[in-house]
């Protein structure tokens, strides 16, 4: 008797789940695909990556019974207003015998409007009406409004469907109403951190044109303090076209952050690191981070001090960043040895920032024991610097983590004081330029780079190798890892030794293929000379193809590139962070 209620128990669970979903089959489709009316009813498929798995479709059976509600819901909102479907079902199976009939096409589109959205209404004549495109293209209109600071805007937009002829006549009036500016900013919930260190960090300043990008960048920059749990940024009134700025925030509660883990880098191999980071170190959003990082190519320790508004220069609020440490690298054919001291001042606004600051370092070229070709006898040698430095960007991109238009300015600039005999004095300068433009989902980028070192004619001494310039990786020639090439002698060769002038360009094509995924190809051209203000030299240029998956913090971006003129020279390499 047990046994068989065993076996009762055993055939009651097989057949509830049995009937626990049902295939799915439909005929009858001509303007759509099976999978768009699957995803509209619910419908669960195992994922690409379980190959293993029955790749029939299943609709569980609870949804079963709000088909027809949903059939209807779905085809209303692709403009099929006309669809008629019938729907069997068996134990097994439903079976969706769908006939589309005649769309709702757009018969007249009507545009009254003082703003220029006419690139923004998408629709066309003879269009089959979809009524999401319609919403977001008010949700467009009304986004484009926003950034332009108009924030009183009147807008209507209707559909106009007579089912009798299956056609739309679509309506948008607009009137833009005064341009809105931000007005005071109010701040609430401080308690260890001064007001001023918050409002150096408000883009919404009183008087400035209302912006919702500049509200966004508020957040970012609030939140890039790492001193607040959360940040609430209210723009929601209004009083006769002056937006107050509301900032509620709550500071951080568990001040202390321990990160470690091993990975895979580039240009380091694979490596180990920790850190500890004092968010809101004794008050006022200063922060405190020991950071150490050791793989066999290179050895870090660093510790770093951040005081923001730590002066106020006529009006601009300037925080002060001091960073010192111990590093062990390897380059391609020599090592550098490194202790340094860095201090610098920043400030920061909706495009620009800039850094000025002042560096001591005591560096020790060596010989590696790699059976690589030897630098001169003299680059080897213990060089002690101390370098002011300016390191300027303008930034008119349309986005940080993710451009799609825009123009990206760097200048750098140091200048080397010896602190003894085997050091030169020297200037070096790197300039930066980049281009994004997009048409439709095609991305295209170029970025440039050119810079030189020039030593004072009365110098007797050098520089360190490290402080020339190098080529490879991620931001360089892309066939080649992180600072593997030195002075290039020709199309496929190069020496350990780093160059006195360099100039780089590189192009890119990136297009979407699914969802967040984008694959890209690119060129990139890259020349290194031994002389000063010399860009004439030899060009390793290499091309390659690659993939990039947006993540919240920018793209992951994996590369392969190739030598064009020798195509056995290439390198695989990844990243996170758009390169233009």
């Amino acid at each position: 008797m047990k046994k068989l209620w065993v076996i009762w128990m055993v055939l009651l669970c097989i057949n509830v789940y049995a009937i626990d979903s049902k295939m799915i089959q439909m005929q009858g489709l001509q303007h759509f695909k099976s999978n768009q009316i699957e995803d509209a009813l619910g419908v669960k498929m195992p994922s690409a990556l379980a190959f293993w798995k029955n790749k029939t479709p299943k609709l569980s059976a609870d949804l079963i019974p709000a088909i027809p509600e949903t059939l209807k819901a779905f085809f209303d909102s692709e403009g099929f207003y006309d669809a008629s479907y019938t729907i069997k079902e068996s134990n097994t199976t439903v079976s969706i015998q769908i006939k589309e009939n005649k769309p709702v096409r757009v018969n007249n589109i009507n545009i009254s409007s003082d703003f220029d959205i006419n690139s923004l209404v998408t629709f066309h004549k003879g269009e089959i009406f979809n009524a999401s495109k319609f919403i977001d293209i008010k949700k467009n209109i009304i986004k484009s409004l926003l950034d332009s600071g108009y924030c009183s805007y009147d807008l209507d937009t209707k559909a106009f469907v007579d089912l009798q002829n299956h056609t739309v006549d679509l309506r948008y009036w607009l009137q833009k109403g005064d341009v809105c500016r931000f007005g005071d900013t109010h701040i609430e919930g401080l308690e260890s951190i001064d007001e001023d260190i918050v409002t150096s960090k408000v883009m919404a300043k009183k008087g400035d044109i209302f912006s919702t990008k500049a509200t966004k960048e508020t957040i970012n920059k609030l939140y890039g303090l790492q001193a607040f749990d959360s940040v609430v940024v209210n723009v929601d009134r209004k009083i006769y076209n002056v937006i107050p700025v509301d900032i509620k925030v709550q500071e951080i509660k568990k001040p202390y952050h321990i990160e470690y883990g091993a990975g895979y880098d580039t240009y380091a191999g694979p490596r180990v690191h920790a850190k500890l980071i004092k968010h809101n170190f004794m008050g006022n959003a200063q922060r405190l981070i020991l950071n150490m990082a050791w793989s066999s190519q290179e050895q870090l320790y660093t510790t770093e001090f951040f005081k923001p508004v730590w002066i106020n220069l006529h009006g601009y609020n300037v925080d002060l960043d001091i960073k010192g440490g111990y590093s062990n690298l390897e380059y391609d054919g020599f090592g550098e040895e490194k202790t340094f001291l860095n201090s610098y001042m920043h400030y920061s606004d909706n495009r620009l920032d800039s850094r000025l600051g002042i560096a001591i370092e005591f560096i020790d070229i060596s010989e590696l024991d790699n059976d690589k070709s030897l630098l001169p006898p003299e680059g080897y040698d213990t060089f002690v610097l101390s370098y002011p430095y300016m390191d300027i960007i303008y930034d008119h991109r349309d986005d940080k983590l993710d451009p799609k238009y825009g123009y990206y300015l760097r200048l750098y600039s140091e200048m080397g004081l010896p602190l003894e005999k085997d050091s030169s004095l020297y200037l070096k300068w790197q300039l930066e330029a980049r281009e994004i433009y997009t048409l439709s989902n095609l991305t295209l980028a170029v970025v440039g780079k050119i810079g030189t070192i020039s030593i004072n004619g009365n110098s007797i001494g050098g520089i360190p190798e490290s402080k020339k310039f190098f080529g490879g990786g991620s931001y360089s020639n892309r066939a080649y890892g992180y600072n593997e090439v030195g002075v290039i002698t020709a199309p496929n060769k190069d020496l350990i030794n780093g160059a006195m002038s360099m100039a780089n360009i590189s192009f890119e094509i990136d297009y979407p293929i699914w969802h967040n995924l984008s694959i890209g190809i690119f060129n990139d051209n890259t020349m290194l000379n031994s002389n000063s203000y010399d860009f004439s030299g030899e060009i390793i240029s290499s091309t390659g193809f690659g993939f990039r998956y947006l993540t919240p913090i920018g793209p992951f971006k994996l590369d392969v590139g190739f030598n064009t003129s020798d195509p056995s020279i290439y390198s695989i390499s990844f990243q996170i962070g758009q390169s233009f």
